[in-house]
């Protein structure tokens, strides 16, 4: 297999999780800010023209993290980062998937049509007006999620599980665009020093 790697959350989300996994595999920088992953060669790898991609040993292509990082909890199953159990797995999948509707995909579009807006109008549609309402959702929705956390060490419970990784890797990229966590979700900010904690993290 090979991981094809770039700047940005969502490979970060990748390369914490093969980590935690202690997975190794050749890896190949694609330059996003130059645009590599718009030009032919990684369009025939991701038609959609994002990354990270993972090629497979039979040279196949697959993209979006949840299904990278599920393929790989199914090809090494320990240490198991998303559940050993149905029960596991459908808990990581539910919270994994609140996380990335509910709060990195405004957060992220808050970010691509505001502050970003040149970068990103001429790669993907973009709408301006939305990015002030899409802000406001990531931060209403990350209040709603500091409730949830009452009392729990991670999203899972006591298991450090995807949905962590992929939380934690667009938190810390907010606070580097002008969408910082807000002190008052107590929580969330000592769940968040929590998994800074973890030495996978620098993956």
């Amino acid at each position: 297999m090979k991981f094809y790697d770039s700047v940005g959350p969502n490979p970060r989300i990748v390369r914490i999780f093969m980590a935690e996994k202690g997975i190794e595999m050749p890896k190949q920088t694609v330059d996003l800010r130059g645009g590599e992953n718009r030009q032919e060669a990684h369009l025939k790898r991701n038609p959609h023209g994002q990354m990270p991609t993972l090629e497979l040993d039979d040279g196949s292509y697959l993209s979006e993290i949840t299904a990278i990082c599920e393929y790989l909890e199914e090809k090494q199953p320990q240490p198991a980062m998303i559940g050993t159990t149905p029960e596991q797995r459908a808990e990581c999948r539910m919270w994994t998937r609140r996380v990335d509707l509910n709060i990195c995909e405004p957060l992220a579009n808050g970010y691509r049509f505001g502050v970003a807006l040149k970068f990103f109008e001429k790669r993907i549609p973009v709408a301006p007006e939305a990015s002030p309402g899409l802000k406001m959702i990531a931060a209403n929705r990350l209040q709603w999620l500091n409730g949830q956390m009452a009392g729990k060490d991670y999203l899972c419970g006591k298991r450090f599980t995807l949905a962590d990784i992929l939380l934690f890797c667009w938190i810390d990229f907010g606070g580097q665009v002008g969408q910082p966590l807000d002190p008052a979700n107590g929580n969330l900010v000592a769940w968040f020093a929590r998994v800074a904690e973890r030495p996978t993290v620098k993956a």
